[in-house]
Formats: structure tokens, C-alpha cells, sequence
């Protein structure tokens, strides 16, 4: 599914009203995050229970502008799978994903340099900032704006660190 399909059916993608003198209605958001970011990671899956480990071959990730409904910024990139790099038939018929489009991808390492420095980007030209402890205590400077993650599932974030510490022993 793609990330955009997945903030329209949880709702948080909002088609926006014209009024008759043609101006946009604003939305109104009780919501305290000024943007969501919203990932819907694919892996590599098998029709048949095995004992292989799954692995990310494609990264989605948008921001969405909880006030507007607009996404504001899209990254995205195909990753190639290193510990089992064929697709199975299963898992392009599931995730629409080819061989070809995963062998023209990246390792999720370097995927994860380049989504830092999207985050970094967003950080000085939207002034997102993602809580933590102290700042929960606090609120937010009027220049910073508070973001956090969304998934489908935890499954996507387990994944994702499963992945990462497969990475680290290799």
C-alpha cells in the first residue's frame, strides 16, 4: 500500500473545500503534532512459513500537515535485500515490488544516511522538532514544530530495528 493511500484511509489525508468565493476553508486540529510523518515499510515475504528473516525493499516515508492536510515533503527509495536478494513470485504479487526495481536500490544502510539527512532538512526548513522527555515538560518555542512517527503497525518499527541489528553483525 502506499504511504499516501495509508494517511488517506486513516483518515489524516483531507481533501479541502472550496468555498464559493473560490479561498481554501482551513481545517481546524485539536491535533498537538504540527506534522506527522507517515512510514509503510515493504518487506521481502513468502507464501510458505520458513524461517527466513524479512528484510525492507522499500522505504516510504511523507510528511503530512496536520492543520492543511497536505503533504508537505515525500522520500522514498527501494532497498536491496542482502540476505535473500531474489523476490519471490509471492512477494512482487503482494507488494507489486520487482526484482528489478530492488536491485536498483540501495543497501538499507545508506537508506537510512539519506532518510537522516531528509529528517535533518526537515528540521531547518519546517522547524520540526521530535519530542522527548524534556520537551514534554515544555512547550514548544513558537518557531519549533512538534512531529512525530506514524505506522500502519508496530510491525514496521520492529521490522526496521530487526533489520538494523542484523546489519550491525555483519
Amino acid at each position: 500500500m502506499s504511504t499516501k493511500k495509508l494517511a488517506k484511509e486513516l483518515g489524516l489525508l483531507r481533501q479541502r473545500s472550496q468555498s464559493s468565493s473560490g479561498s481554501k476553508k482551513s481545517l481546524v486540529s485539536n491535533q498537538i503534532f504540527s506534522y506527522l510523518i507517515v512510514i509503510d515499510f515493504e518487506s521481502t515475504c513468502w507464501r510458505e512459513k520458513n524461517n527466513y528473516s524479512q528484510e525492507i525493499i522499500e522505504f516510504p516515508a511523507v510528511v503530512l500537515n496536520t492543520s492543511s492536510g497536505d503533504i508537505e515533503s515525500e522520500f522514498h527509495t527501494y532497498v536491496q535485500p542482502q540476505e535473500r536478494p531474489i523476490l519471490s513470485e509471492f512477494c512482487t504479487e503482494l507488494t507489486g515490488i520487482t526484482q528489478m526495481q530492488v536491485e536498483a536500490g540501495i543497501p538499507l544502510q545508506i537508506c537510512l544516511s539519506r532518510f537522516c539527512r531528509w529528517l535533518q532538512n526537515l528540521q531547518l526548513e519546517k522547524g520540526v522538532v521530535f519530542p522527548n522527555t524534556q520537551q514534554r515538560c515544555s512547550a514548544p518555542s513558537p518557531s519549533q514544530k512538534l512531529c512525530t512517527f506514524l505506522t500502519w503497525s508496530g510491525e514496521d518499527l520492529i521490522g526496521l530495528d530487526n533489520s538494523c541489528r542484523r546489519g550491525l553483525r555483519v
